[in-house]
């Protein structure tokens, strides 16, 4: 669905998934600066979205993934995976409950899949899943944790109370996304400009850790891997399907693989493709997710490493080198290992 804001003065088409939205305005690097100020906003209409209505939808919902819906205060952000029997990240999906539906956004084309699954999963609960892209819209706009964006004091709590996989202590990683009226969001671009495009969004959402479902995973990624460890999966709820992958890994193991943030050579005027090949000298130990060039640190990617790859070695993708900076702990789980005496 093309967003009629790409017909923004200096607005520049993106590619791929982010084909139906602007690259950047003119200026991916001030756009960066602009986001970073507590400024602008980003288009992000061209993400899924789906409303979840009915009177057993937050009960479903909590018995279907791996997030906490049962005490879940209205307009309060969360993430939510759907998971396999194996534990691997089938659906993920970020929004809030609005006192009538829970309204959730997900990768561009990936809604079908989401509905098809949860109507699936209805049996004789009273809950309702449609796909309300072609009337709903995603932005992202920054906010500062000192404005008044009209968060109950509830959410303010839990927003100040998410676990970062870096181990700080921060904002709702959600909590900047916003839902707009589809047939609004001209109005909503006049208000709240200046528009910034996917190009300085992509690279403060990289630097920040932050993974895409499709693009920094892959088919066998589990939650513990990538940091959603959390922000989108809660360690003190009942059963669902995958539950026993995510506790024993947390428990007693490490994950097998971790997300991590690739600082690139900056002397070659590219960057790897999505799914790329991340090798240690002629061996191959990991893939790389999302990249991107970040205004101050240069270009930067995420990737998926191997969890016995030490943090300090150089890696290499498409003879490109690479440094590390961790993300996810590769001994995450083993700080509640129990003692045996």
């Amino acid at each position: 669905m093309r967003s009629p804001l790409l017909d923004l003065p200096g607005a520049v088409a993106g590619h791929g998934i982010d084909a139906d939205v602007a690259a950047h305005y003119g200026s991916f690097n001030g756009e960066q600066r602009t986001l970073e100020s507590g400024e602008g906003f980003v288009d992000l209409s061209h993400r899924d979205v789906v409303r979840i209505a009915g009177p057993d939808r937050l009960t479903w919902l909590h018995s279907l993934t791996t997030q906490f819906f049962m005490d879940l205060q209205p307009k309060q952000w969360t993430g939510a995976l759907i998971l396999s029997p194996q534990g691997h990240v089938e659906h993920a999906f970020f929004g809030y409950d609005d006192g009538e539906a829970f309204i959730g956004h997900t990768e561009p084309g990936h809604a079908d899949a989401l509905v098809e699954f949860l109507d699936r999963m209805r049996f004789m609960m009273r809950v309702d899943a449609t796909d309300v892209t072609d009337e709903i819209a995603v932005t992202w706009r920054p906010r500062s944790p000192h404005v008044d964006d009209g968060s109950s004091e509830v959410e303010v709590r839990a927003s100040a109370s998410v676990e970062t996989s870096r181990g700080n202590q921060s904002r709702n990683p959600y909590a900047d996304y916003e839902f707009v009226p589809r047939a609004q969001l001209e109005d909503y671009a006049a208000a709240a400009g200046p528009a910034c495009g996917m190009w300085a969004f992509e690279a403060l959402r990289i630097a920040r850790g932050e993974p895409r479902l499709g693009i920094d995973t892959d088919h066998r990624t589990i939650p513990n891997e990538v940091g959603w460890i959390g922000p989108a999966v809660h360690l003190e709820k009942g059963c669902y399907r995958g539950q026993e992958t995510v506790a024993r890994v947390h428990t007693l193991g490490r994950p097998p693989r971790r997300l991590t943030l690739l600082h690139l050579d900056g002397s070659e005027n590219r960057l790897p493709a999505a799914g790329a090949e991340l090798r240690l000298g002629d061996r191959v130990v990991g893939f790389v997710g999302s990249s991107a060039r970040h205004h101050e640190l240069g270009p930067i990617a995420l990737a998926v490493v191997k969890r016995n790859v030490a943090l300090d070695v150089q890696l290499t993708v498409g003879e490109m080198p690479a440094t590390q900076e961790m993300l996810v702990d590769p001994e995450l789980g083993l700080h509640v290992r129990p003692r045996l005496t």
